[in-house]
């Protein structure tokens, strides 16, 4: 019998932000194990759907602990002592295995610990030892370094941006760590790192330039016959020195391997100013909300406060502009857990008058005064049947309340912040998302997948202030590797 165990711990850190993602954030409902990891992830399009799917007879799956919280900033120390020492026990405990199938994201900072993946993965091995093959599939964004590559055997990545790809590159990634374990062969893994960020507007898997650079990977892996060769986009709000895009290739020789990774680079580089982009400003962004009169609501972008990338679910430029304007049919989310308290005993139907919004360090915003009516409230999780952004289908707010203004905006307000991708987070609170003139969400490509069923084709990419801005060059670096494109504009790549 093959014994897999499925662990890890799933993180994308923000590091401009001051919000970290502590031990209380994780221990809310973010840390999954046995019986209850199954059922969290089972039906899921996520990555520990896809390791944990029904397996051959010959493999018994050992589900230990899966750490996952949204977006923010680094793992504080205390969270990733307390769970990284959990999973490295309970792997002990677990006794041998032959392979892990290891849950990570790629892009995960803590403190004191910039490379916090690669040093999980390091730990992990430290338990197994050498002979156990340890597997992994990372999120698009991973900022992928030697250090991480050398900890694990096999290396897949996402490869559409929204994420609706995760469990089917899990599924490979066990595939191989199988075909590992009862060949006794391991693939060379090679990461080849470009001084190259793409801004995210310009990260969507569907448009130019990142459609055609994949299709030029799927044409390599066919020419190389590759076990896998994966783009990864990278994620520039993790101030980190492996921040950056990458490209990952495996095969039996390292030397074929490392040549098509190297061939995608140089692909990749030569479309490096179509990989930066623009979004309009606030006030043209209202502009064409307010004009909007097709029977398909628009899906509006708010990129400053993207929560998929650490935005912090609060900021209010756009809703405080929605309502200046009086913009009626304009629906977004909020987050402000005090002003879910301060509305505790309000019922759907009266009338609520409360101060929302705008508290965090990260945004520009100020609290804005919603007065309005109740329109639905909702506790626990609520569920996304179809393919979301990342796989997920089980999400959790917290507390919700559904609020029609006075002005005719439709604001949900939640009391835990979570990525606005999929509109059942609307029907939870009793507003139906299909009515709506614009939907504004605080995502990027997160949203994407979600709302195109009920959305028009055409998106509205707003280039607001905050901690997750489109213009990077704004934000101050401290780690990163010098020079980089677009920061330094007369970089130089040669593979």
């Amino acid at each position: 019998m093959i014994r897999l165990a499925v662990t890890g711990l799933l993180h994308e850190a923000n590091t401009f932000s001051s919000q970290l993602a502590d031990l209380t954030a994780y221990l809310d409902g973010g840390v999954h194990a046995g019986a209850d990891l199954i059922e969290h992830y089972r039906d899921s399009q996520a990555v520990p759907g896809g390791f944990l799917e029904p397996a051959d007879p010959d493999v018994e799956l050992l589900p230990l602990p899966v750490a996952y919280v949204t977006p923010r900033g680094p793992v504080s120390a205390e969270a990733f002592d307390v769970l990284v020492g959990r999973i490295c026990d309970e792997l002990a405990a677990a006794g041998p295995v032959d392979g892990v199938l290891l849950v990570l994201h790629g892009a995960a900072v803590a403190e004191g610990r910039p490379a916090a993946d690669a040093e999980i993965a390091e730990r992990v091995r430290e338990v197994v030892g050498p002979e156990a093959v340890i597997g992994t599939t990372l999120d698009m964004h991973a900022n992928v370094d030697q250090r991480l590559v050398d900890a694990v055997d096999v290396m897949t990545a996402y490869q559409t941006n929204p994420h609706v790809d995760a469990r089917e590159k899990a599924v490979k990634c066990r595939r191989l760590v199988l075909d590992v374990i009862r060949s006794g062969r391991r693939p060379a893994l090679v990461v080849e790192q470009l001084p190259l960020v793409v801004t995210i507007v310009r990260q969507d898997t569907g448009e130019h330039p990142m459609a055609g650079l994949l299709a030029k990977a799927r044409e390599l892996e066919t020419e190389a016959d590759l076990l896998d060769l994966s783009l990864l986009e990278g994620f520039p709000y993790a101030d980190t020195p492996q921040m950056g895009m990458s490209v990952i290739a495996m095969h039996a020789d390292r030397d074929r391997a490392a040549n098509a990774a190297r061939r995608l680079a140089e692909v990749v580089w030569s479309e490096r100013k179509a990989l930066q982009g623009n979004g309009i400003g606030v006030a043209e962004a209202m502009t064409v909300i307010a004009e909007h009169h097709g029977d398909r609501p628009l899906l509006v972008l708010d990129v400053g406060d993207n929560i998929g990338a650490g935005g912090p679910g609060d900021s209010t430029i756009m809703l405080a502009e929605a309502l200046r304007r009086r913009v009626a049919g304009a629906g977004t989310t909020l987050d402000d857990p005090d002003a879910v308290r301060r509305l505790a005993d309000v019922e759907p139907g009266d009338r609520v008058d409360v101060l929302a919004g705008g508290r965090s360090a990260e945004q520009d915003g100020m609290p804005v005064r919603l007065t309005g009516v109740l329109v639905g409230r909702h506790r626990g999780t609520y569920e996304e049947e179809q393919v979301a952004h990342g796989g997920f289908r089980f999400f959790d707010a917290g507390e919700m309340l559904g609020i029609r203004t006075d002005e005719g905006v439709l604001v949900v307000l939640t009391s835990k912040v979570i990525q606005p991708v999929s509109p059942a987070q609307y029907r939870a609170v009793g507003i139906d998302p299909d009515r709506l003139r614009a939907h504004i969400a605080k995502g990027v490509n997160g949203p994407r997948a979600g709302y195109a069923r009920i959305c028009a084709p055409e998106v509205v990419v707003v280039d607001s202030p905050g901690v997750t801005r489109n213009s990077v060059t704004e934000l101050t670096y401290r780690h990163r590797r010098i020079p980089m494109y677009p920061y330094e504009s007369s970089t130089t790549y040669s593979s």
